[in-house]
């Protein structure tokens, strides 16, 4: 079996992950919060070593800022529900995952402005387009760090510090970014940074966090038991209780903690230059094959992981379907949630073929889907 869908989820994980999940349920098991025996302790030390853990890898100054969510769909659905209002206006851009989009239209109906920047044929935003569409007064600009359809890597180093600047709220999706490329939320001008722990950070499905900026104030998304201020109809004030409501999934952060502590040991630049070499064989394999067309950036030094391409006269859900069962290769077909994305590169409605190598991916998996891709074509 060769799995080539880590921009869905990462698989395999790294062996210390499964290791501190397994110790969580054993030796953890108590509802952190939610009382003063020791093994209730316990869990609630594992979550602030994690919060500690990630914020560290961010350059998150305050981890208490780290807010513990389901994955980065509920984080930016905090984000997009917490911080707009009837009357503001938001600009967005056309590469979004729906994890944005519908958010957004949700919002459209109770009177929030929504704005949509179109990007080039590769899937590049241009900032120049991005600060026109804020020429009017604008609550928020929110964008995916990097397309999970084209690969595509936006430029949100220089379009962080200029909306810091123009004091408009910064919301960057990082679901295809984290742990692969450097995000330092403080010197990219990032207000909040929605991030899914089962992909890039190799954590377990069913976790991510939202980093919410200090001086920021959201309302909750979720209201509930929060482990403290009890005698409280409303939620506390203090992060990161005021957006935990509920039991967190213990065992599933100390698996992502054990995953962002995998990366920290390998050194920031080993996934993106293991992922980029992946990317430079499988391209130049591909421009062998009779019939394939390649979508996203052609410089790869602009590419993230994710890698979509057709090929003539099939589609590309019979291709998925025969790389699966004639050639034990998984990867994803169709429009892999981003409908918009593929209007902008011209793909809608078949959508694409997405192969997303992983960290623990090797080279002999690419020989090999590429020799399957060639049989089929």
């Amino acid at each position: 079996m060769i799995y080539l869908d880590n921009a869905a989820t990462s698989y395999p994980k790294p062996e210390a992950v499964y290791q501190a999940v397994d110790h969580a349920l054993r030796h953890c098991g108590a509802n952190p919060g939610r009382g003063g025996h020791r093994m209730a302790l316990d869990a609630s030390r594992l979550l602030l070593a994690a919060r500690e853990t990630i914020a560290s890898f961010f350059a998150i100054p305050d981890a208490s800022r780290v807010v513990f969510t389901s994955g980065a769909t509920e984080a930016l659905n905090l984000a997009l529900f917490g911080a707009l209002n009837s009357g503001d206006r938001v600009v967005t851009t056309s590469m979004e995952h729906n994890a944005v989009l519908r958010p957004l239209r949700a919002l459209q109906d109770r009177g929030v402005e929504v704005v949509k920047v179109k990007a080039d044929q590769e899937g590049f935003v241009s900032p120049t387009d991005l600060s026109e569409a804020c020429s009017q007064p604008t609550k928020m600009v929110v964008m995916t760090h990097c397309s999970n359809v084209t690969g595509t890597v936006q430029a949100i180093a220089d379009i962080g510090p200029w909306c810091r600047q123009q004091e408009i709220l910064f919301v960057v999706d990082a679901a295809q970014s984290a742990g692969v490329l450097p995000i330092d939320v403080e010197a990219m001008g990032i207000d909040l940074l929605a991030v899914p722990g089962h992909k890039g950070l190799m954590g377990p499905t069913g976790t991510g966090f939202l980093y919410i900026r200090e001086g920021l104030e959201l309302s909750p998304l979720i209201y509930g038991g929060t482990g403290s201020h009890y005698s409280s109809p409303l939620p506390p004030e203090e992060l990161p209780e005021r957006f935990e409501s509920g039991t967190l999934n213990t065992p599933g952060i100390a698996g992502l903690a054990a995953g962002v502590e995998f990366l920290h040991s390998l050194g920031s630049d080993a996934v993106l230059k293991h992922e980029r070499e992946l990317l430079e064989q499988l391209v130049a394999g591909l421009k062998e094959i009779p019939g394939v067309r390649l979508y996203g950036p052609s410089d790869l030094s602009c590419h993230g992981g994710a890698l979509s391409l057709t090929l003539d006269g099939r589609d590309p859900a019979e291709v998925g379907f025969l790389l699966d069962r004639e050639h034990d290769i998984m990867v994803r077909v169709g429009l892999h949630c981003a409908p918009d994305a593929h209007r902008t590169i011209g793909t809608f409605p078949s959508g694409t073929i997405r192969i997303s190598p992983g960290f623990l991916t090797i080279e002999k998996d690419i020989v090999a889907l590429l020799a399957g891709l060639k049989k089929i074509a």
